[in-house]
């Protein structure tokens, strides 16, 4: 077949290195972009065929979002703009460490397992972050794209959520949005504006915002949208890729795990400051204290804010739906306890990885996620978004009722339901913000976190380790929960969990308790269980 000898011809041009083996994980591949131009063009590859499969668009994002600027990376996008099916990253890393000699066999393989026409016409989205590297491993995409015969469409720099947008939007005949960045632009300042236009008296102050851009692809894309705000958010914009090296001191990851501002950002006492991370899917919030003091805002309190409003939302709208958060065991104990006890808001607990929370909010009327990292979204169900959009079209519904199913329909369309979205979460706590009044310390104070402290301790085998109950309980090594459950209990408000890393031989230990001091001992003593019990290797775990 002449469609196989392009591709021969092709893959010669983006030989892959003999004997190197790489692993599709949570986040696609991931590497120094050296070692990616074979991958990229056998993704190209591949989207084809996942095009011909689904007989729809997908997507091909190259991108490494938080790590080093010398890595790259590359993530698909399925036909709702969801991340890939898990069967396909199956083949993807297949595709990926097949050597020279054997990449057809390989192909041939997924083309007879998932029985895919090759007749079938195939479409792909391009899109890439400000990387050195991503111009031409984004061409490799291309070329493995047009090697099949597919069509593809190159949007060039994007964030990672516009592309998984555009996908979305192609897919659903325009019903989701306009397939352009420009129609992104629209759709979400158009909700902005709406919701934000009936504030009273917003002053100059509540408007302003300073953005850490994690010198990437997000700063570029928040400054073309800044017109399209028509002033309604006034945004200082820090680490605008200008100067600074991607991620380098700066951007959400930084700032979460540091727990300090970004380089090159002033913040005066009180001001909101908030950082994407390298390819905008992820954002958290932070302001200083009267006394200089840092406080981060995360995905736990980001999510608690956005329930809140969206369940007030509800109720003044007489709507019964369910609504729902969905948290992994990392939670704060402390914003559990609020949503449960204080907002009577259903929480549900999975495993860590978006996809599991994702999957987890599509059970619910409306699913609210976000990891502690600040990566997340909220879910409206189809059922969810008629009975809204019904309300807000009544014009026999009293006017209380009717302007809450207005706000809830503006806020349904600022929200990229495909995937954690910087730009559009930022936008969304903004109009929160302002329509109940909010300054970011009244935000902050809505419950204190609980103290907590996280350690990983080397073992010899990761494997030993076995959990339940999304990760909040262990079934083997035989004894370790027990041994947890009785540490746990000498504490007050105490809670400790363990989990294995999903990428290097170590264990990740959680505690949290009512003050440092007991978190620190608690996750100590936890760490020592592991390292007994679990095959701990090295030195054992010194006490804080």
């Amino acid at each position: 077949m002449a469609q196989f000898e392009e591709v021969s011809q092709k893959s010669a041009v983006h030989p892959k290195p003999v004997g190197l083996v790489l692993q599709y994980g949570t986040a696609g591949f991931r590497t120094n972009s050296k070692q990616l131009d074979h991958v990229m063009f056998r993704m190209g590859l591949l989207a084809t065929l996942r095009s011909k499969k689904t007989k729809a668009t997908i997507g091909v994002m190259v991108t490494a979002s938080h790590n080093p600027e010398e890595d790259n990376g590359v993530k698909l996008v399925d036909p709702m703009g969801e991340m890939v099916t898990p069967a396909w990253e199956v083949y993807a890393t297949q595709l990926a460490n097949a050597e020279q000699e054997e990449l057809l066999t390989a192909l041939k393989d997924v083309i007879e397992r998932e029985a895919i026409s090759m007749a079938q016409e195939a479409s792909v989205f391009v899109g890439k972050d400000t990387r050195p590297s991503s111009d031409s491993l984004s061409q490799a995409v291309l070329d493995g794209v047009h090697a099949l015969g597919g069509h593809s469409k190159d949007y060039g720099l994007v964030t990672t959520p516009q592309l998984h947008y555009m996908v979305c939007c192609q897919n659903t005949q325009g019903r989701y949005g306009e397939a352009t960045v420009k129609g992104y632009y629209r759709k979400l300042s158009q909700a902005f504006i709406q919701l934000t236009k009936n504030v009273p008296n917003r002053t100059d102050d509540q408007k302003a915002l300073l953005v850490d851009g994690a010198n990437g692809i997000g700063a570029l894309k928040v400054c073309e949208m800044e017109t399209y705000l028509k002033n309604e958010l006034q945004l200082s914009l820090f680490n605008d890729g200008s100067s600074g090296k991607l991620n380098h001191l700066c951007g959400a990851d930084y700032v979460k795990v540091q727990q300090r501002a970004p380089k090159g950002v002033e913040m005066t006492a009180g001001e909101r400051c908030c950082s994407y991370d390298g390819d905008a899917d992820r954002i958290v919030y932070y302001y200083s204290g009267s006394a200089g003091r840092f406080h981060l805002l995360d995905g736990d309190k980001i999510a608690t804010l956005i329930s809140t409003y969206l369940k007030e939302l509800l109720t003044q709208a007489g709507l019964d739906l369910q609504i729902a958060v969905v948290q992994t065991a990392y939670a704060n104990g402390s914003s559990t306890q609020y949503l449960e006890d204080t907002m009577k808001v259903i929480v549900r607990c999975t495993k860590t990885g978006v996809k599991h929370l994702h999957h987890a909010a599509q059970e619910f009327d409306i699913g609210v996620y976000f990891e502690a990292n600040g990566h997340g979204t909220v879910l409206f169900s189809k059922a969810a978004e008629e009975k809204i959009q019904k309300l807000a079209q009544d014009s026999n519904t009293n006017d209380e009722r009717r302007r809450a199913a207005l706000l809830l329909q503006n806020t349904v369309n600022l929200i990229n339901q495909t995937v954690g979205d910087a730009i559009s979460d930022m936008l969304l706590i903004e109009a929160v913000l302002a329509i109940r009044g909010m300054t970011v310390q009244q935000w902050d104070a809505i419950y204190t976190d609980l103290p907590n402290r996280q350690l990983k301790v080397k073992v010899a085998d990761r494997r030993v380790i076995d959990t339940t109950d999304a990760e909040r309980r262990t079934v083997s090594p035989a004894g370790l929960q027990e041994a947890i459950d009785s540490r746990v209990n000498k504490y007050r408000r105490a809670r400790s969990f363990v989990r294995p890393s999903g990428t290097e031989d170590v264990v990740r230990v959680y505690a949290e308790a009512d003050t440092q001091e007991s978190a620190d001992a608690l996750a100590h003593e936890v760490s020592l269980a592991v390292y007994r019990l679990a095959g701990g290797v090295g030195e054992e775990p010194k006490s804080l």
